[in-house]
């Protein structure tokens, strides 16, 4: 059994706790937190037996074989550096890190200690990108990838009331970029590889951070679009267009209808079968990359990694996408 360590109360920590309680071999076993009030209420809340005042208590608690780092986007690459010190394999929330060195350097503390380091890119192993892959080859010459994440945050409300939040300080790494851009960033790359060019537009908030933007990237023979917002929503799905046919996608982060559309033919829709809660994932993409972690790399307890989650040992795409989002936050706009 892997007992997890929680660092963060937030929703998503919640949302992973539901996850884990689903995947085998795998339980949360404590909540760490630098107000004790805090912590032992989450804990209670989603039935983990113990807590940490704080990420150190966490490490020297002695019963915890990884961690899940769920705080603020600006706090991952410290955390990160010393859960991976302690020895720790470590699952760090997207944005694991704000810039494409801070993730190398991760990586290659991780390697050189000998744990495992994921981000929690979770959509490079959902079931429905996966589907969206196997059609792929159906649909001829690709010529024109649009893909889009637009979702309005209520508490964007905060902002125009003239306060700051979480998600949208720019001192906590907040950005639409970083929390929802990244799910198209991470499909196009995954699917398509690193674009030759790529050139974007944000739009700033009060706040001080991006709100909205979209991304145009060159490939050999087709362009890709890319959109995100946390101010606006939107009735638009992604879409993907061949030569041969086209393919709507209802939601990039968790493709679950898709629309196959030849040439001159009718629609073909498409569902994809995945649990209710989207950080599970498939079961047999976790099981399939515990071979294919490095033999050398150990959990805490001397035992070979198993996936935390249901994600692989080692993410597939992360550095390609974190030069990418760093290419598009210094790209034009406020």
């Amino acid at each position: 059994m892997i007992r997890i360590g929680i660092v963060g109360t937030s929703s998503i920590s919640e949302r992973f706790a539901e996850a884990v309680d689903v995947v085998d071999g795998v339980e949360v076993g404590r909540v760490a937190s630098r107000d004790e009030e805090r912590a032992r209420a989450f804990a209670d809340k989603i039935g983990a037996p113990g807590i940490a005042l704080g990420l150190r208590a966490l490490l020297d608690a002695g019963d915890i074989d990884a961690v899940y780092l769920a705080s603020p986007n600006s706090a991952h690459v410290a955390q990160a550096q010393t859960v991976l010190d302690a020895g720790i394999p470590a699952l760090v929330e997207k944005p694991a890190t704000l810039t494409a060195p801070q993730w190398e350097e991760l990586v290659g503390r991780a390697a050189t200690r000998g744990v495992v380091l994921l981000e929690a890119m979770r959509t490079a192993y959902d079931p429905g990108l996966a589907a969206v892959a196997d059609v792929l080859p159906k649909l001829g010459t690709v010529r024109r990838v649009s893909l889009r994440y637009e979702k309005r945050s209520a508490r964007y409300d905060h902002v125009l009331a003239g306060e700051q939040t979480n998600i949208f300080d720019p001192a906590l790494g907040g950005s639409a970029l970083r929390d929802l851009g990244v799910y198209p960033l991470h499909a196009l790359v995954q699917l398509f590889g690193v674009p030759r060019a790529v050139q974007g537009v944000r739009i700033g908030i009060a706040s001080g951070t991006d709100g909205l933007g979209s991304a145009l990237a060159a490939y050999d023979g087709f362009v890709a679009d890319i959109a995100w917002s946390k101010i606006t929503d939107t009735s638009l799905s992604s879409e993907i267009q061949g030569e041969d046919a086209s393919l709507r996608i209802d939601t990039i982060d968790a493709p679950r209808v898709l629309e196959f559309t030849p040439r001159g033919g009718d629609a073909e829709i498409i569902r994809v079968e995945a649990h209710e809660n989207v950080m599970v994932g498939e079961r047999s993409s976790a099981c399939a990359t515990r071979s294919a972690a490095p033999t050398s790399v150990r959990t805490r307890s001397g035992r070979p990694p198993r996936c935390v989650s249901s994600m692989p040992c080692w993410p597939s795409r992360s550095a390609d996408v974190h030069l990418l989002t760093v290419h598009l936050l210094f790209s034009r706009g406020r």
